[in-house]
């Protein structure tokens, strides 16, 4: 059997089961909570109780097809398929400016409606810089101090990525996309005067383009005293805290929360960790917490134990991307930082986010695979 052959075979081994038992749970208790959170609101405005719930669930059946290709699929047809991948991600991204085919709200050309569906290209963004920046810096790991030809490049195309982002006014998700930029740059042992002088320039640019816009600056003050508004910006704020008070210790029961009734905005989506914590109470969101800190071990150990830099990159990537969007959006629900729009994976409506981390969770499977990790010499 050649080697080419034997590259492209997909293979059988078994993934890792502590990690596949983790997204389950994830999952499951995501949906349960989801549907807890939107029950109220999809039977007022949608007249249906289940419709959050069922809408979430097309988009699990795909992500879940998704995942199972991906769990499968050989590495090297991933790394030829990334610059396809680069230009789908910037051409979709780029509908959002077209009218007729995105759906502005609240300000943001955030998604496009394409077969009747909306999509939100920037979730995709992430997954595709992730791949992206995996695949070059594996590629240039014997020049990766060579910075016109290993550092710039990546960095124009992550950029611009980010730029396209800020401009459909989702400054959380640019803020977002930059952080997981640079964390792939840092992983992947860009030198560190070059990675010092990313920070230093990048981050304070971040700070003064957070200042541009009215509602921002609301947010910014709505963080430090939502008191000085309490109607307005720091409105979800203190309602996300009170339910997690009402919580408790042992919650009020699953189903039973009253915060979700017209009493907290977004509380399918951005708030919905708001409540959770109202109705299993502090030792469910322990639970939750333990879930998503466990999934990241696992995650972090596939890439430790990766043979081959672009499946290290990928783990690392991929297990920081929902890790941190899960950590940002608890900070924000429990008031240590300002509202953003990043959303709580597994937990959180919308079909794209969903479709997104299932995709990314069928890769880390890939990787969990042995044999995958004993083929990983053949691709360095």
């Amino acid at each position: 059997m050649s080697e080419r052959f034997q590259a492209e075979k997909v293979g059988h081994s078994q993934a890792d089961y502590t990690l596949l038992a983790l997204l389950v749970l994830l999952l499951g208790f995501g949906l349960s909570t989801l549907f807890s959170a939107s029950y109220y609101y999809g039977s007022r405005v949608f007249g249906n109780a289940e419709h959050f719930l069922y809408r979430q669930l097309v988009f699990v059946a795909v992500g879940l097809a998704v995942a199972f290709v991906l769990s499968r699929i050989s590495l090297d047809l991933i790394r030829r398929a990334v610059p396809a991948l680069v230009l789908i991600t910037f051409a979709l991204t780029l509908l959002t400016f077209v009218p007729g085919l995105s759906v502005q709200t609240l300000g943001a050309r955030r998604w496009i409606v394409l077969f009747g569906q909306s999509f939100q290209p920037s979730e995709l963004i992430k997954f595709t810089v992730v791949v992206y920046l995996a695949h070059i810096f594996s590629k240039k790991r014997d020049r990766i101090d060579d910075l016109m030809n290993t550092v710039i490049p990546p960095l124009i195309v992550s950029t611009l990525f980010i730029g396209l982002v800020y401009f459909q006014n989702d400054y959380s998700t640019a803020f977002f996309v930059l952080f997981l930029t640079l964390t792939m740059f840092f992983i992947s042992r860009v030198p560190f005067g070059y990675l010092a002088f990313l920070v230093s320039t990048l981050l304070p640019l971040a700070g003064v383009l957070l200042f541009t816009k009215q509602h921002r600056v609301q947010r910014i003050v709505a963080f430090w005293d939502p008191a000085k508004d309490p109607l307005g910006a720091g409105y979800q704020v203190a309602a996300s805290q009170a339910a997690l008070i009402n919580g408790g210790i042992w919650g009020v029961g699953f189903g039973r929360g009253v915060r979700k009734l017209g009493g907290l905005p977004e509380a399918h989506s951005d708030f919905v960790f708001a409540v959770l914590g109202e109705e299993v109470g502090f030792v469910g969101v322990l639970f939750i917490l333990a879930l998503f800190l466990a999934f990241a071990v696992r995650g972090y150990m596939i890439g430790l134990v990766r043979k081959d830099r672009f499946g290290y990159y990928l783990a690392f990537g991929f297990t920081t991307c929902i890790l941190f969007q899960g950590l940002f959006n608890i900070a924000v629900v429990c008031g240590l930082v300002p509202a953003t729009g990043i959303p709580l994976p597994f937990f959180s409506a919308g079909g794209s986010s969903i479709l997104v981390t299932l995709a990314m969770s069928g890769l880390l499977l890939n990787l969990s695979r042995s044999d995958s990790s004993n083929r990983g010499a053949n691709l360095q």
